[in-house]
């Protein structure tokens, strides 16, 4: 019950501050006037972790290797519109887990996860990397939709089965900061939580219903992409002087 009662208010948390964030980006894009635009295209490179009925508990804790690559229209120093494709494999096993009848059960699986996503980019300050004399540096926050791409799993006699190709949208929260190495190159750290409406990831709800189901079915499964990400900016270079 407490496991649970901390999801929900980490949930609730995730969701007021999605609504904030859109706020503001709403209220920017209304007082912001267009630019022209630079492009961005590089790669992301980190660690996953999976946050479900299997396994640890524990939210940013990178075990498996994750890479994609990414592309951003910035369309001002302050909002880029972002596009990536990452994929990782999501590993989980009870024994890791500190909850004692998690050991127990000592469930553990392997799931390759590929996800798709499309949103915006904000960062906290203006970010024009044209002049390669001058440092940048700014938080940045990212929000939007994630398409992502699993196999549906359930459980036999303890061990993990694939029971079929399945689909599920996302949503991605990811924190960052980034700064400029030269007018071309910008190289990033950066969190993202992504909330899944699916919950069978893990096996713990199958799409069969004639597998038997486990944990908290109230609440959906997580994963968390933590690592580096290095972009080439190219493109019309924007003017960012008064006219």
């Amino acid at each position: 019950m407490h496991e649970f009662g901390l999801r929900i208010h980490i949930f609730a948390d995730i969701f007021l501050l999605m609504n904030k964030i859109i706020l503001i980006l709403l209220s920017f894009f209304c007082f912001t006037p267009t630019q022209a635009q630079i492009n961005e295209i590089g790669l992301f490179v980190g660690g996953s972790n999976f946050i479900g009925d299997v396994g640890a508990t524990t939210y940013i804790k990178p075990n498996s290797p994750a890479i994609g690559l990414l592309y951003k229209w910035n369309k001002t120093p302050r909002h880029s519109w972002r596009f990536s494709y990452i994929q990782s494999k999501l590993t989980a096993k009870d024994i890791e887990s500190d909850d004692p009848s998690r050991q127990l059960r000592n469930y553990e699986f392997e799931n390759t996860v590929k996800e798709i996503s499309a949103g915006i980019e904000f960062n906290f300050f203006d970010f024009d990397i044209n002049n390669p004399l001058e440092r940048k540096l700014t938080p940045y926050v990212f929000t939007g939709l994630s398409m992502s791409f699993y196999d549906s799993l359930f459980y036999k006699f303890g061990k993990p089965e694939q029971d079929s190709k399945e689909k599920t949208l996302a949503l991605p929260i990811i924190l960052g900061v980034k700064s400029n190495l030269t007018s071309n190159f910008v190289i990033g750290l950066e969190i993202g939580t992504r909330f899944t409406f699916a919950d069978d990831l893990d096996g713990s709800l199958p799409k069969n219903k004639l597998e038997i189901p486990f944990g908290n079915f109230n609440n959906n499964d997580w994963y968390v992409f933590s690592g580096l990400t290095l972009t080439y900016t190219f493109g019309n270079k924007p003017c960012f002087c008064a006219e």
